[in-house]
């Protein structure tokens, strides 16, 4: 994923509702969100190179996604860094939610950067692990000796490829565009269509984070759009109290208008606890 907004309001009747982008390479092979029949408990797409995911949920109600921390500047993780997605899929497994997330704190030095949004939505909670220190002075970011997961603040976030709520552009544009929305009790498809805007940000609201200028033009936009890299899926989550989920993916493929969602899935189930 490299751009996720989302409502986390854990005292209402819909704790969460998500919105999420993932940008990736078209020749990366993937497949589409479904219940993996290796883990059937398990609800996600599917990373076919690295063998795990950018997005899911499970039926116990656990909830985890990833966006890559991108700076040019950095040191390059080890050629033999396991894939950042199995940190995705690690966090579905129905075991202890807390262990679960401690293990992959003391683990994360061995990934490149990423930021973690995990969650054990029945039990209200939802957390957010990077393991990238800010960006202080102008230099590069380099890796947390030891990253510590924090709770998310009730409120309207967005989580882009630097740390939680960075103001970037394209983050502060669709957070806002997330709350809009949810004031209007948007349905389905107009929540979707706020994930597909092309615009890219001008030149003086660009961030700097070590790629090149045209680059960054082109990472500016919510709904990625270029030959061989773009915008590969939008999905959309809600959580409610009774214990509901409801997922909805849209798949793009290359050189897709954004206005078209017609390669759609939807999932609905409850929740069970009892399946830990």
């Amino acid at each position: 994923m490299c751009l996720i907004v989302f409502s986390w309001q854990p005292d209402s009747d819909t704790p969460l509702v998500l919105l999420a982008n993932r940008d990736e390479f078209f020749e990366r092979p993937a497949e589409p969100m479904h219940w993996w029949h290796d883990r059937p408990d398990v609800l996600a797409g599917r990373d076919l190179r690295g063998g795990g995911t950018w997005m899911g949920v499970n039926r116990t109600g656990r909830f985890a996604a990833l966006t890559n921390f991108r700076d040019g500047r950095a040191p390059m993780a080890p050629k033999d860094a396991p894939s950042r997605g199995l940190l995705v899929s690690a966090m579905l497994d129905a075991t202890s939610f807390g262990d679960d997330l401690s293990r992959i704190e003391r683990h994360a030095h061995e990934y490149a950067g990423f930021n973690l949004l995990a969650g054990d939505l029945p039990a209200g909670k939802l957390f957010w692990l990077g393991n990238r220190a800010d960006h202080v002075g102008g230099h590069a970011c380099v890796p947390h000796a030891a990253p510590i997961a924090h709770a998310i603040t009730p409120g309207i976030h967005g989580l882009s490829n630097a740390v939680l709520d960075t103001p970037w552009r394209k983050l502060i544009s669709r957070r806002d565009a997330l709350a809009s929305a949810l004031s209007q009790n948007a349905d389905d498809a107009t929540l979707l269509q706020i994930m597909r805007d092309t615009a890219q940000a001008p030149d003086d609201a660009l961030p700097e984070t070590g790629v090149s200028r045209e680059w960054e033009r082109s990472l500016s936009a919510t709904f990625i759009a270029s030959p061989a890299y773009g915008t590969r899926c939008t999905t959309l989550l809600r959580y409610h109290r009774n214990g509901r989920i409801d997922m909805v993916e849209v798949t793009v493929t290359p050189g897709q208008s954004p206005n078209v969602l017609s390669d759609r899935r939807d999932f609905s189930f409850v929740a069970d606890a009892s399946r830990t």
